[in-house]
């Protein structure tokens, strides 16, 4: 077995931001490694996430999640590789899915580890298509939005790692038209051509209400809310009676210090019968076997596909991060310790 490396670096929040995150709210800092204790693994991380629900967890705030402590390191998903065991069931050179993310180095109670098969899907696949983002587009369409075939889905963020899977879930299991609002030209170009919309608009271009009017002309009966704001509105707007909306995300909302004024329409839920549902993926873990089956033959037939930006080093992690939440991304957002 390879000797342990004596320290391994590791992201620290020092301060909690207002507003935009700043550099000098973290610090990459150096910790000693040492053999995993009893019932524990020592995992090298070889990828770890940047999730926009991060950005909440920043703040001292009751919430759904603990907020991340000051002075310790961060959380969040990584795959990586085993590189000392002293827990039954894990050997080193398994490669294994865990929640301590934002390191090197990691020692994850063995509980807290899934092991994963790099010959179905890329490791850092895990991360994205085949993890938590692909599981909240999927319980998020099917069970919280009761997609049926012939719907108009609407989804917002559709480039990111959650609206990309959506919009291309709800066109495999028959969606009359599905739409998607991104930030680029270049994100509107792969939607449709790539992920298959049928439509798709810059909502840096014009309202977004109208732009959706006119690529929806019939209605929406499905929207994927990832941003919040004014998106919603135009949603409420666009909706048919019985729409429903999956409240996943509001990332124009993350880093506001004022209220948003939008939506200013909710009235209109109440004539049209509106369903708005909150969404936190942990709620639909019961799905995952379905989850991992369909999408791994989604993946192996080529008919759903992802992309990654990936950042290389952990050196770039916040940089990573906030790239994330200006919508430097297309698909997941990747940071790679590979090298």
């Amino acid at each position: 077995m390879p000797a342990l490396p004596a320290t391994s670096r590791e992201w620290h929040l020092v301060s909690r931001p207002q507003g935009w995150p700043e550099p000098e709210n973290f610090a990459l800092r150096e910790a000693p490694v040492s053999e995993p204790g009893e019932g524990r693994i020592l995992v090298r991380n070889l990828h770890f996430s940047v999730d926009p629900y991060m950005r909440g967890r920043m703040n001292d705030v009751k919430s759904y999640v603990p907020p991340f402590q000051l002075d310790q390191p961060m959380e969040g998903g990584a795959v990586g590789e085993v590189v000392a065991s002293n827990a039954e069931g894990f050997a080193v050179g398994d490669h294994v899915l865990h929640g301590l993310g934002w390191r090197e180095y990691a020692d994850v109670e063995a509980g807290q580890a899934a092991k994963v098969d790099a010959s179905v899907a890329p490791l850092s696949a895990y991360l994205g298509v085949l993890g938590m983002p692909g599981l909240t587009a999927y319980a998020g369409l099917f069970e919280v939005a009761s997609f049926k075939e012939g719907d108009a889905v609407f989804v917002s963020g559709a480039a990111g790692a959650v609206g990309s899977q959506v919009g291309q879930m709800a066109k495999l299991k028959g969606a009359s038209r599905v739409i998607g609002s991104a930030g680029s030209d270049e994100k509107v170009k792969l939607l449709v051509e790539e992920y298959g919309f049928d439509a798709a608009f810059n909502y840096k271009k014009g309202p977004v209400a109208e732009q959706l009017r006119k690529a929806a002309p019939d209605g929406i009966d499905v929207y994927f809310d990832n941003v919040g704001g004014e998106h919603l509105e135009a949603a409420i707007s666009s909706f048919n009676v019985h729409g429903r909306a999956t409240l996943c995300g509001m990332i124009a909302q993350y880093n506001a210090t004022e209220p948003t004024p939008a939506p200013r329409n909710l009235v209109m839920v109440i004539g049209k019968r509106l369903r708005l549902q909150g969404m936190l993926v942990n709620d639909h873990r019961a799905l995952q076997g379905q989850f991992v089956q369909d999408v791994a033959g989604w993946l192996s037939s080529g008919e759903l596909k992802y992309d990654e930006t990936v950042v290389e080093g952990i050196e770039n992690g916040f940089d990573a991060f906030l790239g994330l939440l200006r919508g430097e991304n297309t698909g997941k957002m990747i940071v790679s310790l590979t090298r």
